[in-house]
């Protein structure tokens, strides 16, 4: 909170009114809340793109396991017609 200081001046004179500042608290705490959001951001974004890369390998991975599954009913087919 800041604090004022007056003096009493003669009539006619200036009045100067000076204000104190405060410690700072207030900007200080927005600096660490605006800290602690842009690490949870930063832990979200890279958690996720984990999980991207997990999903991805197992797409990939299901789609070599039907093409594999392809190949051999087409050897299957192929060794039918030919007896």
């Amino acid at each position: 909170m800041a604090d004022y200081e007056t003096h009493s001046t003669p009539p006619g004179s200036t009045t100067i009114i000076e204000k104190n500042g405060g410690g700072g608290a207030g900007a200080a705490l927005v600096a660490i809340v605006l800290l602690i959001a842009v690490l949870i951001g930063g832990w979200y974004l890279f958690s996720t793109q984990g999980a991207q890369a997990n999903k991805d390998n197992a797409i990939a991975g299901a789609a070599k396991s039907v093409g594999s599954a392809a190949d051999k009913v087409g050897d299957a087919a192929s060794g039918a017609t030919s007896k």
